[in-house]
């Protein structure tokens, strides 16, 4: 079997898809992207594919291999997340080949289902509440939401008040029969974040992600050695390397790897047992498509310290088409009374692409940008 051809679709509400075609007719699936960068990680695709097309798509880890070390610059969000999409096609070809799922390629399965979360969205408690309540009776019982808007460096008490507030009242409206976690976004600084982790405690947040920004790394630990509130990370991480020091110096509870832009399957697999190595918990980050909640499940179902996955059905940035709206097996991916996912049951990564769709969602695509915040002051501030 051989590679012949690669082909890129944009899709609302901010996706980009890859299917790669070989000469032996089947076709897998890829989602590489960068949220807000979809057209860069494109051009990235498609140089890559250079050294693909013609090649035996079946030699996944030494294409990997090829395409982190066959340019001599690697890493980085653009980079790895070409590579993300386009590993994820191969093992997309791989199992439909062997008609099995690519969890059984991997060892398979350490569960039977996979528990989600939903995100929630909206400015004032109330909305986050209605929310929560509305996909609670669906069966939801874990949630996230951002803790806080821009913060400064050095911020007022008051700033502080307003985000633990807004905590408060949504863990007195849902008590104890919902799990939450809260997203910092990157958006709090060292000093701000040990202030807000304190004044969050009471609440019993499930997790605190992203406290501060990954170039930050290095206060994961002391953070973490100040408060009760279990850390996550790694959803700007791009590989391996990133992730060592990391786990090496401490700090961390949970890693959040995205599938879609940290090297796929093939490199999230290993990031998987770095942390399970250090007693660190896995819930891939996952804001994306059905390509990429696939691949991630695949993930999660051979690796034995994967918690939680993040899903993005109703999630606020999808304007223009939601999470199934491209997929033809939508049963596969439906929630049970839990808000846990089946082992997908399909070959491949499982997921059944509407690609006459995706050619008509492509006529218009989507250029889609995180909002650019600014600070009182007029300096430009973490979204």
């Amino acid at each position: 079997m051989k590679i012949v051809r690669l082909t890129t679709y944009h899709a609302a509400p901010r996706w980009l898809f890859l299917k790669i075609e070989t000469d032996e007719g089947i076709s897998g699936w890829g989602e590489p992207v960068i949220e807000g960068r979809a057209h860069a990680v494109e051009a990235a695709v498609h140089e890559l594919g250079d050294y693909l097309v013609g090649q035996d798509p079946a030699r996944i880890n030494d294409l990997w291999q090829v395409l982190y070390r066959g340019g001599f610059y690697r890493g980085g969000a653009i980079l790895m997340s070409a590579i993300a999409g386009i590993d994820q096609a191969l093992w997309d070809i791989k199992g439909k080949a062997l008609g099995v799922p690519v969890y059984q390629l991997l060892g398979g399965l350490v569960r039977d289902r996979m528990k989600t979360y939903r995100w929630v969205g909206g400015d004032r408690p109330a909305d986050i509440v209605a929310q929560m309540q509305r996909y609670q009776a669906q069966g939801f019982d874990t949630f996230k939401f951002n803790g806080t808007e821009e913060l400064k460096m050095i911020d007022s008490p008051r700033a502080i008040d307003a985000a633990v507030a807004k905590v408060a009242v949504i863990r007195e409206a849902m008590g104890d029969r919902v799990d939450f976690g809260i997203d910092f976004h990157g958006r709090v600084s060292a000093p701000m974040a040990r202030v807000l982790l304190r004044e969050l405690a009471p609440f019993k947040p499930l997790f605190v992600e992203e406290p501060v920004l990954p170039e930050q790394w290095e206060y994961y630990r002391p953070l973490s050695d100040a408060t009760s509130i279990p850390l996550a990370a790694g959803e700007r991480m791009y590989s391996r390397a990133e992730f060592k020091p990391v786990l090496a110096a401490g700090g961390l509870a949970i890693l959040q790897p995205d599938l879609s832009h940290a090297g796929g399957i093939t490199e999230c697999v290993k990031i998987a047992a770095m942390a399970e190595a250090h007693d660190v918990a896995l819930a891939p980050h996952c804001p994306l498509g059905p390509v990429a909640l696939a691949a991630c499940l695949q993930v999660d179902f051979v690796a034995h310290n994967a918690m939680l996955q993040e899903q993005s059905i109703g999630i606020h940035y999808n304007e223009g088409a939601d999470l199934l709206d491209y997929v033809i097996n939508k049963d596969d991916f439906r929630c049970d009374a839990t808000g846990s996912i089946a082992a997908l049951p399909q070959p491949g990564l499982g997921v059944e692409i509407d690609e006459a769709r995706l050619i008509e969602a492509n006529r218009q695509p989507p250029r889609w940008r995180n909002p650019l915040w600014r600070h009182a002051d007029g300096s430009v501030a973490e979204w």
